[in-house]
């Protein structure tokens, strides 16, 4: 799709929001959108559904746009939501409840489009939603990107008059400050791991609040946006040449939000990196995007990544949860005369070809047509779904995609790519999380335990062609171990595979992954809809048999030509 002007982003809104049109409730203040359960009632699932779309909707109005039917909707539904007495209404809530993560949207649309949701309700529908919003500050919320929303909340209570707890905007706030890291980067409050949360909430947020407190709260506004410049040096890394970005982390189905911190370095005024450079991320981020098949037949977003994929899903996933990807779309608030729309989308920068990301928990590799990132394996443990998959494999790579298994009883529904699989008694074992670790200029070294009795530390190193990993296991058990590379799509054109001579490898006319050890080479056939980006795949690997006691492996994996 062309995306060079304001009419033409504007164009890719409507064909992402216009669908939903037919399935808002009678009277406007529900949205459903499918049948999948979450670990949140159905009230928190449809108004999850309905506010999501503001986050692109608001930033069109506040940029001239016009559409007069969801104006309509959102009025109607702004109302009926946050009265008690409509059968519609968002219901009372609780501690840790969802209806706060819905709350933000409507928040900055009453900081930045009060005409479109504020000024028209009456008095009375006016108290309600105060009174409705109000309900963050009376409960307990995570210690994480949330304090954000409630930052927001009372933000644009007090905005408008309305009742508002200037203790716990502040206390929000140093919260978020806490979090800091460096370079950029934050963890997501009690949880360890860094990933997209990053970019499309805690900076994506403390760019907001930058603009918005830029006056009552200076310092730490600038603050904000001096942290946001140091992650944009980072953060370019996670994308490739082609659009697509590192597939690592929770939260994948929201896909496209992706580039929305680009879009809100924008919005503020920043330029961390030249402007046409940050159009050309944003447009080339799209237009992938529009190529993978993640739209349903109707034209709603569905939960997945490259295609509709349960297995990846958190349990937070529920039918409209993709529509957070509309924060991309903050864009559309810049004026018409703004220098990004006349811009012309730029290559990449120039980068590394290794960038140690310590405070990222990673090292990334660059090469001609492929981002790899190595992970240290830093995750919370127990997570919110598969978290060992989108933490804890040893390579993340943008051409590859990863597995999220079906199960760990066997090879073929654990899909182990990038990982060193035990078997014990027929059921696999994995990295879940890593003990302790460190990222240096040429490798990443973990110590780890996938089951109790064995101990492993490993040390990946790049190499041109792709890296070489050393274990060094201790186990109190005679089992085997498959060393697995990256997983290749086994019905696409020109697909061979071969295993011989302790060489596995899978190839197809675009991809080629090859494993080298001395073990047995084996080629696993993983079960369907285990990838992310591919509806089958074959998983080259090296078979090992690891007795009990001390033994040292060294694997080579090879994702281009040797």
């Amino acid at each position: 799709m062309n995306l060079q002007t304001k009419a033409d982003f504007t164009a890719l809104m409507h064909k992402f929001l216009d669908p939903l049109k037919p399935y808002y409730s009678a009277g406007c203040a529900r949205l459903h959108l499918g049948e999948t359960g979450v670990t949140y009632n159905q009230n928190a699932i449809e108004l999850e559904a309905f506010s999501r779309p503001l986050w692109a909707l608001v930033p069109f109005w506040v940029g001239g746009g016009s559409d007069p039917e969801f104006e309509t909707i959102y009025r109607k539904g702004l109302a009926a939501g946050t009265d008690p007495e409509n059968p519609e209404y968002w219901g009372t809530t609780g501690e840790y409840d969802q209806c706060y993560v819905e709350m933000a949207a409507i928040a900055c649309g009453i900081l930045t489009a009060p005409e479109k949701l504020w000024t028209p309700l009456s008095d009375t529908e006016k108290q309600n939603l105060a009174a409705w919003l109000g309900q963050i500050n009376a409960h307990t919320i995570p210690d994480c990107n949330w304090q954000f929303f409630r930052i927001l909340v009372n933000l644009a209570l007090k905005r408008v008059g309305m009742p508002f707890s200037p203790e716990l905007l502040e206390d929000g706030l140093c919260k978020i400050d806490s979090y800091y890291s460096g370079d950029g980067w934050s963890t997501d409050g009690a949880s360890v791991q860094k990933d997209y949360y990053i970019p499309w909430a805690i900076q994506y947020y403390g760019l907001l609040y930058s603009k918005f407190a830029a006056d009552t709260d200076p310092q730490r506004a600038a603050l904000y946006r001096q942290r946001a410049q140091l992650f944009a040096q980072q953060f370019v890394y996670w994308f490739d040449a082609n659009g697509a970005a590192l597939p690592f982390g929770r939260s994948l189905t929201y896909r496209f939000a992706q580039n929305s911190f680009w879009a809100a370095c924008i919005w503020a005024g920043l330029e961390p990196l030249p402007l046409p450079v940050m159009k050309g991320l944003i447009v080339r981020n799209f237009n992938w995007w529009l190529g993978q098949k993640m739209f349903d037949r109707d034209g709603i977003l569905t939960i997945g990544y490259c295609y509709p994929q349960m297995y990846m899903a958190e349990r937070y996933n529920a039918p409209g949860s993709p529509y957070w990807g509309m924060k991309s779309f903050l864009l559309l608030a810049l004026p018409d005369d703004h220098p990004f729309w006349s811009a012309e989308a730029a290559p990449m920068p120039a980068l590394d070809r290794l960038k140690p990301m310590p405070y990222a928990n990673m090292l990334v590799q660059r090469r001609a047509g492929r981002v790899t990132a190595y992970a240290a394996g830093v995750n919370e443990g127990h997570g919110h779904g598969q978290f060992p998959e989108k933490y804890a494999k040893f390579a993340y790579d943008n051409r590859f995609g990863f597995c999220a298994s079906r199960s760990r009883e066997v090879l073929h529904q654990a899909a182990p790519d990038s990982m060193l699989a035990f078997v014990i008694d027929d059921n696999v074992f994995v990295r879940k999380v890593s003990k302790t670790w460190k990222i240096e200029a040429g490798s990443v070294t973990a110590q780890w335990s996938p089951f109790p009795g064995i101990e492993v530390t490993t040390t990946i190193t790049p190499t041109s062609t792709g890296h070489r990993r050393h274990h060094e296991i201790d186990s109190v058990y005679d089992c085997e171990a498959y060393d697995c590379g990256f997983a290749v799509p086994n019905f696409a054109p020109g697909y061979e595979e071969c295993a011989e001579d302790g060489l596995a490898t899978a190839s197809c006319d675009t991809l080629r992954c090859a494993v080298r050890g001395r073990g047995e080479a084996v080629v696993i056939g993983c079960d369907p809809n285990t990838s992310l980006y591919f509806t089958n795949v074959h998983l080259p690997a090296v078979k090992y048999h690891i007795p009990k006691g001390h033994t040292e492996l060294d694997t080579e994996v090879f994702d281009e030509a040797d």
